[in-house]
């Protein structure tokens, strides 16, 4: 599932922890606790705790054990440090989100929905830790993690890719060395007659070569026949 998602389950005791898919290698990477979330336009919710795994990015309510909100590193598309005041009164880490839907149904509709049907529609998010010095620390946390999870390789990509094995290049190699030598020997027979494709003007000096040739073969017949009257 792509995009920002809905978090209830914890784990831990008193506000709890996010489930680590451990089995798959995923680990805890940073915790920022007094940190507010800002999910597109609506207004910030009250300060929870942040995690950060190598696979996502955790957000979970101190306030109220039932909230919380998830999304991949594969679906963060962009993420920045903002402290421009006209773009948010507060210093915090920019985050958009990939979310899979067209930008005509994303944020920005006035239809009522549930809660779910609201988080697909959300595309940025913005992390405001109440401490405004941790938000460069949270932003190369952010890079780091990204590494970690590069964008997967389609296989129709694959399929078009322009690599030649070691075999493949030595047979293109030998077929290049093939046509060289028959254009070789091809003009080796008529050297005069090779003129970069142009066969009409290639044709024109052969038949005045030929030409000239009976013309000398005829002054040389008009001679013996004078030589033979005398």
């Amino acid at each position: 599932m792509s995009g920002l998602r809905f978090v209830a389950e914890r784990t831990g005791d008193s506000a709890g922890q996010p489930f680590l898919d451990t089995d798959n290698g995923e680990e805890l990477m940073y915790v920022q606790p007094g940190t507010a979330i800002v999910l597109g336009s609506r207004p910030p919710e009250s300060p929870g705790t942040l995690y950060i795994t190598t696979k996502q990015v955790v957000w979970l309510s101190d306030t109220d054990r039932s909230k919380g909100y998830a999304v991949d590193f594969l679906s963060v598309s962009l993420h920045a440090v903002s402290r421009d005041p006209e773009a948010y009164p507060d210093p915090c880490l920019y985050a958009q989100i990939d979310n899979g839907v067209e930008d005509d149904q994303s944020e920005g509709s006035s239809d009522e929905a549930d809660e779910s049907t609201d988080l697909s529609r959300i595309t940025e998010l913005r992390l405001v830790p109440s401490d405004p010095n941790q938000v460069d620390t949270l932003f190369q946390i952010f890079c780091e993690c990204a590494e970690l999870n590069p964008e997967p390789i389609e296989e129709e990509e694959e399929e078009h890719n322009w690599i030649f094995s070691a075999d493949q290049l030595e047979n293109q190699e030998a077929a290049l060395e093939e046509d060289s030598e028959w254009m070789i020997s091809q003009n080796s027979t008529h050297p005069i007659g090779h003129s970069n494709g142009d066969h009409d003007l290639a044709h024109n000096v052969l038949q005045l070569q030929i030409n000239d040739q009976r013309f000398e073969d005829a002054e040389e017949m008009d001679s013996d026949s004078k030589n033979g009257h005398h």
